[in-house]
């Protein structure tokens, strides 16, 4: 399945743009109006909130353990090394897996279903690029079949 996804792209240049499309929209849907109220909301609230922050911290440590590796796009950067320490220990994309528990967090803060359902998206393409790029990170370091092996995708714990 991995080499049947398509490259959008020498470097995947297509797969930013469509995520950055998929982020934008969720984050418009959470300002359509609260779907529910009360006592739900300040739980809701309360509980995205905490995702919003678990989402941060993963993302940004990934980032910041990624250094001279970092590259917006699937493509790993010539030249680079396979990144197992810090985020890299728990799951493969930290980053990807940060920016879907955000994107669940602001749609419970905000009541939105339909940034829920934007999240739902966000973690299914987040899984397609991934695999994308993992056939790349296949081609590229010869350990990445181990890593992989024994590291969560993109949820810590979970998937």
């Amino acid at each position: 399945m991995m080499r049947s996804l398509p490259t959008l792209g020498p470097r995947g240049e297509g797969w930013v743009v469509i995520q950055g499309v998929i982020l934008v929209a969720i984050f418009i849907a959470g300002g359509l109006g609260p779907a529910w109220g009360g006592g739900l909301r300040v739980s809701t609230g309360a509980v995205g909130i905490l995702l919003i922050a678990a989402g941060g911290l993963m993302a940004v440590r990934g980032l910041l353990d990624l250094r001279e590796n970092l590259t917006a796009l699937p493509h790993p950067r010539p030249g680079g090394r396979l990144i197992e320490h810090g985020a890299y220990r728990f799951v493969r994309h930290p980053i990807y897996g940060g920016l879907i528990l955000g994107a669940a967090g602001w749609g419970l803060l905000t009541a939105s279903p339909v940034a829920l359902v934007g999240a739902a998206i966000l973690f299914a393409f987040f899984d397609l690029k991934s695999r994308r790029e993992e056939a790349w990170l296949v081609a590229t370091y010869p350990g990445y079949r181990r890593y992989r092996s024994r590291t969560r995708r993109l949820l810590p714990f979970l998937y």
